[in-house]
C-alpha cells in the first residue's frame, strides 16, 4: 500500500512550486516579430534552475546547468523549428546536463574518506520553507532516475510522454519509475505506515 500522505506531499510541494514559476506567457501575434533567445532566456531560465536545484540541490551548480543549457541553445538557434522545441530542447539538456553532475558528485564522493559528510549548502535549504524540507529530504533519498520522474511529472507538469523524451526512456518506465517513486518517498515520509 503506497504511503498516502507522503504521495500527496509530494504531490502538493512539487505543484506550489510549479505554481510559483507559472508567468503568464504572452505569446507573440502571429505578425509579430520571431521571439529571440533572450526573449527565451527572461520567460524560461528561473523555472530551468528551479527544475535544476531539484534534481542536483545545489543553487550554484544549478544555475552552470542551465547557463550551459542555454549556451548549447544558443549553438543550436538556427536548427529550431519555434518556441516550444527551444523550450523542450533546454529541459533535455538541464536534465541531461544534471546527470551529468550527479554522476560526477558520485565519483567524487567516492575518493571521500568515509568521516566527511555530504551537508546540504545553507543556500539550497533556505530556497524551500520547512513545510516543504520534509518532501526534498525524501527526494533526496531516491535514485536520480526516480527523482527525475517525479520532479519533472510533479514540479515540471510534464505529461508521461513528456518525460520519456526529456529522459530518453520509454512510457511504461516513467510510470512504473514514478509508481515505485512515490512508494518509496511514502515510506520515508511514513516510516511506520505500511
Amino acid at each position: 500500500m503506497r504511503g498516502d500522505v507522503g504521495d500527496n506531499a509530494v504531490e502538493q510541494t512539487l505543484t506550489r512550486l510549479r505554481v510559483l514559476d507559472d508567468r503568464p506567457h504572452v505569446r507573440p501575434a502571429p505578425a509579430a516579430a520571431p521571439r529571440t533567445l533572450a526573449d527565451l532566456y527572461r520567460d524560461h531560465r528561473q523555472r530551468m534552475v528551479r527544475l535544476a536545484v531539484l534534481l542536483v540541490d545545489d543553487p550554484a551548480t544549478a544555475e552552470d546547468v542551465v547557463q550551459e543549457a542555454f549556451a548549447g541553445l544558443h549553438r543550436h538557434w538556427a536548427s529550431l523549428r519555434d518556441e516550444e522545441a527551444a523550450v523542450g530542447y533546454l529541459r533535455t539538456a538541464v536534465v541531461n546536463g544534471s546527470r551529468s553532475v550527479l554522476r560526477r558528485r558520485r565519483t567524487a564522493r567516492d575518493y571521500v574518506p568515509p568521516h566527511q559528510v555530504n551537508a546540504r549548502s545553507a543556500e539550497s535549504l533556505a530556497m524551500l520553507s520547512a513545510e516543504h524540507q520534509a518532501v526534498v529530504d525524501a527526494l533526496a533519498t531516491l535514485p536520480p532516475r526516480q527523482r527525475e520522474v517525479l520532479v519533472l511529472r510533479y514540479y515540471g507538469g510534464l505529461s508521461e510522454a513528456e518525460i520519456a523524451e526529456a529522459t530518453g526512456i520509454t512510457r511504461g518506465t516513467v510510470k512504473s519509475t514514478a509508481s515505485r517513486a512515490l512508494d518509496a518517498v511514502g515510506r520515508v515520509m511514513n516510516p511506520g505506515a505500511l
